[in-house]
């Protein structure tokens, strides 16, 4: 169905925010999704912080296309585009929902730190662990070397104490 020449405008002022605002960009293909599931999704979405936006390929070919580094990926099917100030919670959130979602819902390619990434890449950044699980890995390196040093000193402790 044709749009009117301002709904197209409206479209690409919304793109335009979103390239803008949005520290990375997930194109997310969808068919056959019912109307309840999208809207639980778009509603579990917008609790996370991730924005969910329908548009016309052609429109994001026009207002993404000569703005990131790289090539668009292929785009087929019905696309829509997952966004975020998070560099990752958009393609995780859809990683999830395309797990849930199986055949309906799916990673399409994106853009992260400026750069067009195809299907497979966005799907390695999704599997990249959340912010805090990556904080807690980080204390165990830290503390592993610590903890060893305090065995190794009670057993020479209680060597000595023998």
């Amino acid at each position: 169905m044709a749009i009117t020449k301002a709904k197209k405008q409206d479209i690409l002022a919304k793109l335009e925010d979103v390239k803008k605002g949005a520290e990375s960009i997930v194109f997310v293909k969808f068919t056959g999704l019912t109307v309840g599931n999208t809207t639980a999704m778009r509603a579990e979405l917008r609790k996370q912080g991730v924005g969910y936006f329908v548009a016309k390929k052609t429109l994001m070919k026009r207002a993404f296309g000569d703005s990131f580094k790289g090539t668009m990926p292929e785009l087929p099917g019905e696309i829509a585009v997952a966004y975020s100030a998070d560099a990752i919670a958009p393609a995780q959130q859809v990683k999830e929902f395309a797990g849930k979602y199986k055949d309906s819902l799916a990673i399409a390619g994106g853009v992260f730190q400026g750069v067009f990434k195809d299907a497979a890449e966005m799907t390695e950044i999704a599997s990249i662990p959340p912010l805090p699980v990556l904080r807690g890995m980080f204390v165990n390196v830290i503390n592993s070397p610590i903890q060893g040093l305090a065995i190794v000193l009670n057993a020479v402790a209680d060597k000595k104490g023998a």
